[in-house]
């Protein structure tokens, strides 16, 4: 055991030296009086001040700190617990946790919500104002970071022992804004004011190494190989509690940030050279500093792996070093962890583990692979080629020479296994083999990681077929038991407990309270779908949740939504598969009829358009299709032709604390991605497990949602898979459907024609040619279909009655996408990791 361990990983010869070690933490009492005083504990003693002379930062900061002493009691007991025990637990790697507020979920978790309202009030404060102050972790930037946030959320709400292990990024990934409608980033400095939810280890840091060569010596007869690294930085970690719902469960999230471990030279600080004295700190601090860094240059892509290889390394030293027991028995390493890889971001630990079992803990070859493939498990979480990470041999081999000859020698035997079986298919080596040839020699992480691991999966059934049958097919006819499916799922806690309160009290009025953690249970409300008492009182929530949407937007953004408009949604990454700029196409249409006199504006369904989405950096045609979105967001809204019929919104910083906001209030959820393409998402459960009904295409979970929810209560439009695949063999050719579709036609030489953007036609024109020369996600194809669909939805909006029944239906049947059945999935199929209480 390390000497650096942390406080609350103390190892088991400290527990067994003092008596005090072994006595239970007592958490302050569970009373309004109570809360009061540790309230004003931390007000004064914490941040320094009396309550007369608080600032509304200092109030946060002291709340946050005192739910926080309730939690602590219970996390040192978990902790605790797992020790003595060493029940087998999930080491979830993952590039990003999108977290969210923590103050809500914290109150949730320890059943503390009536209790610190009232308790603030005795000291003339109002709760919602420090809800407010929190500022939302920029530890995430998508569906990716928030899967694994409601990932972390059910295991501790099912009790079973984990680490969440990722980067402490200090500034996210970006703070968007918009100067003239086109996207701005800027730092997102969520860390200025502190963090009260986390806790520094600095004593616990792990050194990891970078660049270097390798030699090989005699060990006593035995030739092995060590790593004689250039350079080296530290890893410390923070701690952060992940509360289970009312169950007295916390476990831990333990993220890392960067430091030099030669941060200061003071020689050459006093010889005048200010900027070299600090120069290996900035170099170091670099690799936690922002989320996904741009990674068009060479300098880009070697930060990314250094991140990657960064955190991966650090988790697996502190696991083996500090979670596990001294002496431990390392062949038994799969019956005490799984390390699951979200994605390929942490695929690097692979060999990082194979480094560690032979070349520092003296295992030999065979025995080490065969613990490593026991330890592993893999999640793709993509069907784009593009989005399957490969990492070039020159890059790996400079920044990670070891890891690449332990690569090397994985590839050689996977490979000779292969030709066992297939014998000199050499075209079938060439596609699964781990390294890559062209267009440069690359190591396929996503092949590295199916090798690697137990199991594979999906995470959505069309998604895990298209694995089976495309992404991956070799490999899963190689190993036909190693690939599964898991569909995605949402915490209900935050989701729906949190975000949506005045839908929750209606559920527990009629169902009680179980729900919240056994979401099958919504099933009983079809039955109140037929009830209009019930109806009436739904729609009466969706139409104050559109008021307290309207108060939010207009204080953060200046933005106001018409209560009595059907809010139609488009929230996710800007992505052109996404297709945002079918959307676009949606309300340029409706805008260019009535304008142009073809459809009557009393024809025209109330409408208002709501878009969130963050480009990446150096995507410049994502960033393109922003700035014609607020273009015509622009010019919809302050044409009185339009006005009480169309508004088009798109308020920056699209974010958790935003969508718990705008999720509640949707009407119509538009998931309309290229069947094929998206593999999951899971945007679309939240909506519909919110009352919101959804318009999409078969593609990832989408279908799923629509077998549940049934073909009445869901709008269904496009090209299948296959027909997708059919058209892209016979030469899609975007100019035909352009020509061939009047409307369509209209709407893009309406944005051609410099409407949109003060009469100059070169400003979009990136995006219009990409349309009609390009369009590699098929918006043109898809066009007709999805207007005609739109125009369903407009027919059954006007039953305002049975849209409310569907919206019903629709959360009724969603139960199905909690995040708490996709870890029971997770645990039946690949990581047989049951509670441990």
């Amino acid at each position: 055991m390390s000497e650096n361990a942390p406080a609350h990983h103390i190892a088991h010869s400290r527990e067994e030296r003092h008596p005090l070690a072994k006595a239970p933490v007592t958490a302050p009492p569970n009373t309004v009086d109570g809360f009061v005083k540790q309230f004003l504990d931390n007000l004064n003693f914490g941040q320094g001040v009396a309550l007369s002379a608080s600032g509304v930062n200092d109030q946060y900061l002291a709340l946050a700190r005192t739910v926080r002493d309730y939690l602590m009691a219970r996390w040192l007991e978990t902790v605790r617990r797992q020790l003595v025990s060493q029940a087998k637990g999930v080491c979830y790697l993952s590039a990003e946790y999108l977290l969210g507020r923590q103050l809500g979920n914290s109150l949730l978790a320890t059943g503390l919500e009536d209790v610190a309202a009232e308790a603030l009030a005795e000291c003339g404060i109002d709760i919602a104002d420090l809800r407010a102050q929190e500022v939302e972790p920029g530890l995430g930037n998508g569906g990716l970071g928030r899967l694994a946030a409601c990932f972390i959320d059910s295991l501790a709400t099912m009790s079973v022992p984990s680490i969440g292990y990722g980067i402490r990024y200090e500034y996210g990934i970006f703070r968007q804004t918009f100067e003239d409608g086109q996207q701005v980033e800027k730092p997102d400095r969520w860390l200025s004011m502190g963090s009260p939810w986390e806790f520094p280890h600095p004593e616990a840091a792990q050194t990891i190494s970078f660049g270097g060569r390798t030699e090989q010596y005699d060990d006593d007869g035995v030739t092995r190989t060590r790593w004689i690294p250039d350079w080296d930085v530290l890893a410390i970690p923070y701690n952060y509690m992940v509360p289970g719902y009312l169950n007295g469960r916390v476990n831990t999230l333990r993220l890392w940030s960067a430091q030099a471990t030669k941060a200061f030279d003071l020689r050459i600080f006093n010889a005048g050279d200010y900027a070299e004295a600090v120069r290996a700190q900035t170099f170091a601090e670099n690799i936690s500093k922002v989320l996904y860094p741009e990674d068009s240059t060479p300098q880009g892509k070697e930060l990314r792996l250094q991140q990657q290889y960064f955190f991966a390394a650090a988790s697996i030293a502190d696991f083996l070093d500090v979670v596990l027991p001294p002496d431990y028995d390392l062949t038994k390493l799969p019956d005490r962890a799984i390390f699951q890889l979200n994605d390929t971001h942490p695929v690097i630990a692979v060999p990082e583990l194979m480094r560690q079992l032979v070349d520092v803990r003296g295992l030999e070859w065979e025995q080490a692979w065969e613990i490593t493939q026991g330890c592993f498990a893999y999640t793709c979480h993509t069907l784009l080629p593009e989005a399957l990470e490969v990492w070039s041999v020159d890059l790996l081999g400079r920044l990670l020479p070891r890891h690449l000859e332990i690569i090397y020698r994985i590839n050689e035997e996977f490979l000779a296994a292969v030709r066992e079986r297939y014998g000199d298919d050499e075209l079938r080596v060439r596609n699964m083999s781990i390294i890559g040839e062209h267009p440069e020699r690359s190591v396929r992480m996503a092949h590295l990681a199916t090798v690697a691991s137990v199991k594979v999966n999906g995470v959505a059934e069309l998604h895990s077929q298209l694995l089976r049958e495309k992404v991956l097919h070799d490999f899963h006819e190689f190993y036909p038991g190693k690939f599964t499916n898991v569909t995605n799922g949402i915490t209900p806690r935050r989701f729906l407990r949190l975000a949506n309160k005045s839908l929750s009290e209606l559920i527990t009025d009629a169902l009680g309270p179980g729900w919240v953690t056994d979401l099958d249970r919504l099933r009983e409300l079809e039955t109140y779908a037929e009830d209009p008492e019930f109806r009436e009182r739904f729609a009466e929530v969706k139409a104050s949740n559109k008021r307290r949407l309207n108060r939010v937007l207009l204080e953060r953004d200046g933005l106001e939504v018409d209560d009595t408009h059907m809010l139609d949604v488009m929230v996710k990454r800007l992505h052109e598969y996404k297709r945002q700029m079918l959307k676009l196409l949606h309300i340029v249409t409706l805008y260019d009829g009535i304008v142009s006199g073809r459809v009557p504006i009393s024809e025209v369904t109330p409408r208002t358009f709501i878009f969130g989405a963050k480009a990446a950096p150096g995507y410049r045609i994502a960033k393109d299709i922003i700035h014609l979105i607020n273009k015509v967001g622009s010019v919809v809204n302050a044409d009185p032709a339009v006005e009480g019929r169309l508004k088009v919104l798109f308020p920056p910083n699209y974010n958790v604390t935003l969508a718990e906001r705008i999720i509640p209030a949707a009407d119509l959820s538009e998931q309309i991605s290229l069947a094929g393409k998206e593999a999951s998402g899971t945007g679309n459960m939240k909506f519909a497990l919110n009352g919101a009904l959804t318009i999409g295409t078969d593609d990832g979970a989408n279908v799923e949602i629509r077998q549940l929810v049934g073909d009445d209560h869901f709008f269904l439009f496009g090209m299948t898979e296959p027909e997708v695949e059919e058209l892209a063999a016979k030469g899609y050719v975007p100019s035909d459907f352009y020509r061939a579709d009047p409307n369509l036609r209209s709407a893009i030489d309406l944005i051609a024609s410099g409407a949109f953007s003060g009469g100059d036609r070169s400003v979009f024109e990136p995006v219009i040619s990409n349309l009609l020369y390009n369009d590699r996600f098929m918006v043109l194809a898809d066009y007709a279909a999805y207007i005609a669909a739109q125009e369903r939805v407009d027919a059954a909006y006007a039953d305002a009655d049975t849209w409310t029944r569907s919206a019903i239906l629709n959360v009724a049947r969603c139960g199905f996408f909690s995040s708490d059945r996709s870890m029971r999935d997770y645990i039946d199929r690949i990581w047989h990791t049951p509670p441990s209480f």
